[in-house]
């Protein structure tokens, strides 16, 4: 295994693509890339094959160029009026192995010049599966209340994601937990510092943040008839 990934100089690729989005620059600077952000990338989700199984044997780390735990650098902009072509940033995502059939929760780590931070739970569910969280934290509310509220969790994520500006329809307005009902994203999130993420530090960290998040993904997994 390795001791340290990314370096200064991922961030710096990082930066200078974020001033600099356009297919030439790119082009120019494909190496930068290949050495800074796609290789120490490929080298992290590789060692973290060996560690999610103590984590969960359900979710997957995939070191694969494309169609991996790798989230690929070009962007859609097919529906955005935001043409540039390419992420400034590195996401992964380590997928529930059930993820190709339904919206699955998933761990992942973000890397970005002034925001990098560990993510874990769903982002924008389909409607399937927001209602199968909601209507399992209206039947397991005190199962729900010990994920959310779990004191490891809380010491260092925060729940963060859209939410609707009333109750749900089919939730009854004055539930005790309508405040969770109405989120439309049920994720936490977990700062990382730009020296952790450049230090040998980087994946015992992110290891122990996605252990100290089993209750609260332990009790999506459930309410979606998933493993966990």
């Amino acid at each position: 295994m390795s001791e340290r990934y990314f370096t200064k100089q991922t961030f710096s690729f990082l930066a200078a693509l974020a001033e600099n989005n356009e297919r030439e620059w790119f082009a120019a600077h494909q190496q930068d890339y290949e050495d800074f952000v796609r290789t120490p990338a490929l080298d992290l989700i590789s060692d973290m094959s060996d560690e999610m199984p103590a984590i969960s044997r359900h979710f997957l780390a995939q070191p694969k160029k494309v169609g991996g735990s790798l989230m690929r650098i070009h962007r859609d902009t097919r529906f955005s009026r935001d043409k540039t072509p390419y992420k400034t940033n590195i996401g992964i995502q380590f997928r529930h192995e059930a993820d190709k059939d339904i919206h699955a929760p998933g761990y992942y780590l973000h890397i970005e010049p002034g925001e990098c931070f560990v993510a874990i739970g769903l982002w924008h569910p389909d409607a399937d599966a927001l209602f199968k969280i909601r209507e399992a934290i209206v039947q397991n509310g005190d199962a729900w209340v010990a994920a959310r509220d779990d004191k490891t969790f809380n010491r260092h994520f925060t729940l963060e994601g859209d939410v609707l500006a009333n109750a749900p329809r089919g939730f009854a307005k004055n539930h005790a937990l309508v405040e969770d009902l109405k989120r439309k994203d049920f994720i936490g999130l977990a700062s990382l510092s730009e020296a952790t993420a450049t230090s040998k530090n980087l994946r015992p960290q992110v290891v122990e943040r996605f252990r100290q998040a089993a209750p609260y993904m332990s009790f999506l997994c459930k309410a979606l008839e998933l493993r966990f």
